[in-house]
């Protein structure tokens, strides 16, 4: 028999931990989600944790049952100490360095030490991410290789095996929508589209066809692009909704 998967998903409330939560439901035995105060400026992703996890449990059964406990950890220090446009009321704009100012440098780095350490506290042995470096906004920490490099560090340093596992590693923004859709179908992606959110703003005053948020921002505009494109597509079949090879 296999090793039992229990996973800790890291959920921001945004449309690629809602897909990856969905993944991992899929494939998992159990699923707990953690999620980050970190004094951001879209602070309201926090709320609509919640409320996804909701409609996940009301609207998916099959993945009711395997759906545990959520986390949610203070992380304010780190906007306490960063100086960036998700941190602080500034113009998004690039850097010197060629890295847009929305860039929290440790984020990713310091979210999944701690969720390692909520992890094997609970008995789980799964990190799963949304992170992507093909349709991103450049962030270093969102890379594979970092992400790899990483999972070596906290297993090592933990003395425990630990996976860090990161589905739309190589997906672009139309297939993450057409990901989600081969996963839950038409329910997911209006789950997605209504309660989720992803604008750097935190602007859920302006409903589009994609979803809530200010539709200029840089990952309005990624989300606009890759809902347009999944469309445009004619919403593809995603023939591979376990690219990590997890199905037995």
């Amino acid at each position: 028999m296999r090793p039992s998967r229990r996973a800790l998903v890291l959920f921001s409330g945004g449309q690629d931990s809602t897909a990856c939560l969905a993944w991992a439901l899929e494939h998992h035995d159990h699923v707990e989600t953690i999620g980050f105060d970190y004094g951001q400026r879209h602070a309201i992703e926090l709320e609509c944790r919640k409320a996804v996890r909701e409609h996940l449990v009301a609207g998916f059964p099959q993945w009711a049952r395997r759906l545990g406990d959520d986390h949610l950890l203070d992380l304010s220090l780190l906007g306490q100490i960063s100086d960036t446009a998700l941190t602080s009321e500034r113009e998004i704009e690039m850097t010197r360095n060629g890295l847009p100012n929305t860039f929290v440098p440790g984020r990713n780095l310091l979210f999944f030490t701690f969720a390692a350490t909520v992890a094997y506290r609970r008995g789980l042995n799964v990190l799963v991410g949304g992170m992507c470096e093909t349709d991103f906004s450049g962030y270093p920490d969102c890379r594979d290789n970092t992400l790899k490099a990483l999972q070596v560090a906290i297993s090592l340093g933990m003395d425990t095996p630990m996976t860090v596992e990161t589905p739309l590693m190589w997906l672009d923004k139309a297939q993450t929508w057409a990901f989600s859709a081969a996963l839950g179908g038409e329910a997911l992606n209006a789950l997605i589209v209504d309660h989720t959110h992803t604008c750097y703003l935190g602007d859920r005053s302006q409903r589009h066809e994609w979803g809530y948020g200010c539709g200029q921002c840089p990952a309005c505009a990624l989300r606009r692009r890759g809902y347009k494109g999944w469309r445009e597509r004619g919403q593809p079949e995603f023939a591979d909704t376990d690219p990590l090879g997890l199905a037995p």
